[in-house]
């Protein structure tokens, strides 16, 4: 992945490409991927969402931070030990950059952890635009579609 930086060098346009840095690639993976294993408690929330973010839902409703965090009681983190009903991870995952944006695609995969509840395995594509703002990367926009079974 090339990054194209444009120079006035003497009255002259020059075009230079210069490698994209890798580690915004990696940081973003990492970051995905620590939100998805941690995706039941509010500090993983707190800390991917950017507050002006807008979430569109595979069912069909837009919300956004505020909204997402009401969803969490009061009870902190380390008090709610309970296992997750589902445990997510993510696919295929695609991040393009675009200097201080990018863009990250990928396959969610929920995975029931109660066997026996006759749940199934769900997938779902997302897709996230993230801007870096003082360094730090963060979703401002999210679309998350259901892939239907046998698919």
């Amino acid at each position: 992945m090339n990054r194209f930086i444009k120079v006035l060098l003497l009255g002259f346009s020059v075009l230079l490409v210069q490698p994209a840095a890798a580690s915004d690639v990696e940081d973003l993976t990492d970051l995905l991927q620590d939100f998805l294993a941690n995706s039941g408690k509010e500090a993983a929330h707190e800390r991917f969402w950017a507050d002006d973010l807008v979430y569109s839902s595979s069912a069909g409703l837009r919300f956004g931070k505020a909204d997402i965090m009401s969803g969490f009681d009061s009870t902190s983190d380390e008090e709610n030990d309970a296992p997750p009903e589902i445990v997510y991870s993510g696919e295929d995952v695609d991040v393009r950059l675009y200097g201080d944006t990018a863009v990250v695609a990928f396959k969610l995969v929920g995975t029931p952890t109660n066997e026996g509840a006759g749940a199934s395995v769900m997938y779902y594509y997302n897709t996230g635009t993230f801007l870096k703002r003082d360094g730090i990367w963060k979703a401002v926009a999210w679309q998350a579609t259901k892939i239907p079974p046998n698919e």
